[in-house]
């Protein structure tokens, strides 16, 4: 299920390598994996049946390593080799939670590289016909991109006919948004930061739904962590409920859902659809070691166990 001609671009300007440490047998049990929200978004999207083209960089030895990793995950690579090294961490989970053992930031990408990297992008995104835009990993990532790259390249897409899809936060989520991205997904936490929102509640959170739709997106989803989804398109607020999983790591699941929702779109879902998609691909993750995983079948599944129910203007949760 899931096929379609259609392509899906994923902007990730510098993934990092993920070292992680289980426990097997009573050994230590090393992962190394490419890493980053665009290619955990990449990834999902592959896995739901839709080409997936990733837009990135590649640099010193971490990039070389990442150059290789990524070759074997079924995700088309469109890369320009830089000068400016990839990060990389190194995560222990032996004891069944997460713990940072050591980060490597990724270096910023000179004028040069941002500019064939940019000029990549938008010749793949408008071939495609759909574009996710993520950000750098690590603490440093506006150093590594400019937030004007976000909004040159949310407006030259956008402009251009291309559905821009933005899961972003911050001055990355300020600047995409100038030019009208068709959907926008955030997280709660996300909008509180960024004083979009002033609480936690519904009513909130769709005002700063609303006020980001002013922007031009079609459709808002706010990830609330176990809590169901609030979404905002067309002006008609619902909430999104996905079945409750026991969580393996709680990270990636919104990743997941910008993924599966783009997947969707490219696949002429109807977008109550996609949505239904999205949620089930955010469930389905946190159940999983492996961050923008999940199987196609398992996650179509329960996509058709997600409920939609449109809010009341008055309903409070």
């Amino acid at each position: 299920m899931g096929n379609s001609d259609k392509k899906v671009a994923v902007f990730a300007p510098s993934p990092q390598l993920t070292v992680t440490i289980e426990q097997a047998d009573g050994t230590p049990d090393l992962h190394l994996h490419p890493g980053g929200q665009g290619i955990w978004q990449a990834r999902m999207i592959s896995a739901l049946g839709t080409h997936v083209v990733l837009c990135c960089t590649f640099g010193g030895e971490v990039g070389d390593v990442l150059r290789h990793l990524v070759g074997g995950q079924d995700i088309e690579v469109l890369e320009r080799p830089v000068a400016a090294r990839n990060g990389a961490y190194v995560h222990d989970r032996r004891d069944g939670s997460r713990s940072e053992v050591a980060e490597m930031p990724p270096d910023a990408l000179t004028r040069h590289e941002l500019d064939d990297l940019y000029e990549l992008t938008v010749v793949t995104a408008l071939q495609a016909g759909i574009a996710v835009l993520s950000g750098a990993s690590g603490e440093q990532n506006e150093l590594v991109v400019p937030t004007s790259v976000y909004e040159r390249l949310s407006k030259d897409l956008t402009s251009n006919s291309c559905q821009v899809v933005v899961d972003l936060a911050g001055p990355r989520l300020a600047a995409a948004l100038k030019g009208g991205p068709a959907v926008v997904k955030v997280s709660h936490e996300e909008l509180i930061d960024d004083e979009r929102a002033k609480s936690d509640s519904v009513p909130h959170l769709l005002d700063a739904a609303r006020e980001i739709a002013d922007c031009g997106a079609r459709l808002v989803v706010i990830s609330r962590a176990a809590r169901p989804a609030l979404v905002l398109l067309d002006g008609e607020s619902f909430t999104v409920d996905a079945p409750s999983l026991e969580p393996v790591d709680s990270r990636g699941g919104g990743d997941s859902m910008t993924a599966a929702i783009a997947a969707g779109l490219a696949q002429d879902m109807d977008t109550m659809d996609a949505l239904r998609l999205g949620a089930a691909a955010g469930a389905i993750n946190v159940t999983r070691h492996g961050l923008g995983t999940g199987s196609n079948d398992a996650i179509r599944a329960l996509a058709a166990q997600v409920s939609i129910d449109r809010l009341d203007k008055d309903k409070k949760k």
